[in-house]
């Protein structure tokens, strides 16, 4: 009896998997990505170039500085008697202390201040809410320091004149429309669906702001990064607002270094370097917050 086999269909063959192939890069790609690292390194060496002069001539005499500006300090020109005569010629932890609670009260003030009126500018769809947004516009445009007449005459009015208050209030100003322009956009990027989950879970607007905070808290880096600089680094208001040795800045109290007849060059460039590391240890910590918070703030 004979018995039919089965046999089974060969199987498919599977497909190939397709292989991406990579565009080969074209020469102007290459060309163009080129030039723009070797632009990026230029403005690196120019940016860094100075620094490091200024910071290799603190170590030096006088005569080393004149003589040999571009050399590192050798067993002839090394000398630290530029940052003894910092610390116990002038005033300069007095001046330090003065920069430092000016800085941080700007940069709590304006952190507050900011944030809870690009909140309202958010949130409050109000007639006057396009206005208002204009307003602080404006204000990132027109330099604050033409208004230079007007404030002294508010703060002699107020009897503020030759204090750290005035400093503060003017840099706050200063600082808000920027702020607050930075952090409209990080609370327009907030999801309306969290906002509404809370209120209707009963959270009231605090609580509310409370939530969206950790969201938008790149912001809030990249606005205490860019109130920091300006502030620390401002010679016009501490020149005419708080010019007495006891109110002094940094900034202001380097000037006491350079006289008419004499100039203590090693001690000069000692307190700028002395000036400066507060903003070298910002960034150094910050750096990575403060770019991030600045290209997604202005390009959303």
């Amino acid at each position: 009896m004979a018995t039919d086999t089965l046999t089974a269909p060969p199987a498919a063959s599977e497909p190939a998997p397709v292989v991406a192939r990579r565009r080969p890069r074209r020469a102007a790609d290459v060309f163009a990505g080129g030039g723009v690292h070797l632009l990026l390194i230029v403005m690196a060496v120019f940016s860094i170039v100075p620094i490091l002069i200024v910071l290799m001539n603190s170590f030096k005499t006088t005569q080393g500085i004149f003589g040999s500006p571009f050399a590192l300090p050798d067993a002839e020109t090394f000398n630290l008697q530029g940052y003894i005569n910092v610390f116990t010629r002038g005033n300069f932890l007095l001046n330090y202390q003065n920069s430092l609670i000016v800085t941080i009260a700007t940069i709590v003030l304006t952190i507050v201040l900011g944030t809870l009126a690009a909140w309202a500018l958010v949130e409050y769809k109000v007639p006057i809410t396009p206005v208002l947004a204009g307003f602080f516009v404006v204000g990132i445009m027109l330099p604050i320091r033409l208004g230079t007449v007007p404030l002294i005459k508010i703060m002699t009015s107020w009897a503020l004149m030759d204090t750290l208050t005035a400093l503060i209030l003017v840099y706050t100003a200063m600082q808000l429309p920027l702020a607050i322009a930075l952090m409209t956009t990080y609370f327009r990027a907030v999801p309306t669906e969290l906002k509404e989950a809370a209120r209707i879970d009963g959270a009231g607007e605090w609580r509310t702001l409370s939530i969206t905070l950790p969201i938008v808290r790149v912001g809030i880096a990249a606005v205490a990064s860019i109130t920091m600089l300006p502030v620390w680094n401002d010679l016009w208001f501490p020149l005419i607002l708080a010019p007495s040795k006891e109110n002094q800045t940094v900034t202001l109290g380097v000037q006491q270094f350079v006289g008419q007849f004499q100039n203590d060059y090693p001690a000069l460039l000692a307190s700028l370097t002395l000036g400066a590391v507060p903003l070298v240890i910002l960034f150094a910590v910050f750096s990575r917050q403060y770019i991030a918070g600045l290209t997604k703030g202005y390009g959303k």
